[in-house]
């Protein structure tokens, strides 16, 4: 038996974070926690994946995400960084911030046969600025993650609500925002998947 085995991993990492300095458990303070609901979005589409694909990319702005941080971090003014942020989006008023191809790193342990999956980060900056300045804990959800899933019942696309992740917040004008930006996602998934 190890020494950590001995007088427990809870009561090791403990030790160590005293020695460090710091503090863990219930009574600290400055920690706090935020309990909420998840709400799943899941659209289903009879097409397949690379249609289903092809249709989201399609919707959403694809800009060089090194120019498009240079001009908003170089906007003067609050209006050219929103014509920045407007020439980026799409029609959807979206912009994808990140693609990752899941699907790709479990093909190479179960094989071509594996169903495919993509994660992307999509979101508007403008949103989450009307969000943050709210809740600024809504910066920990923007931009939003959108999973386009292969099962054997057809093309899942799925995403997590913004607004019930804001709703243990209580503010109303954040929520107001955050149901926008669903509405706005659960239209792209669904034209996606149509």
């Amino acid at each position: 038996m190890s020494a950590i085995d001995g007088i427990g991993r809870r009561t090791f990492v403990a030790a160590l974070a005293s020695a460090a300095g710091l503090a863990f458990g219930a009574g600290d303070a400055g920690v706090s926690t935020k309990q909420g609901q998840l709400q799943r979005l899941t659209v289903k589409s009879t097409k397949s994946f690379e249609e289903v694909v092809a249709a989201f990319e399609g919707a959403v702005g694809h800009p060089n995400m090194a120019e498009l941080t240079n001009q908003m971090n170089g906007a003067k003014t609050f209006a050219d960084l929103a014509s920045a942020v407007g020439s980026a989006a799409a029609k959807s008023g979206l912009i994808q911030f990140a693609r990752f191809d899941l699907g790709a790193v479990v093909r190479k342990e179960n094989g071509l046969q594996t169903p495919k999956i993509i994660r992307y980060l999509v979101g508007n900056p403008l949103i989450m600025k009307e969000m943050v300045k709210h809740v600024p804990d809504a910066g920990s959800y923007a931009p939003v993650t959108v999973l386009i899933d292969e099962r054997p019942d057809g093309v899942h696309l799925s995403y997590d609500k913004m607004a019930a992740f804001l709703a243990a917040y209580g503010n109303e004008d954040a929520l107001k925002v955050a149901r926008e930006l669903d509405l706005k996602v659960e239209t792209l998934l669904r034209q996606a998947a149509a």
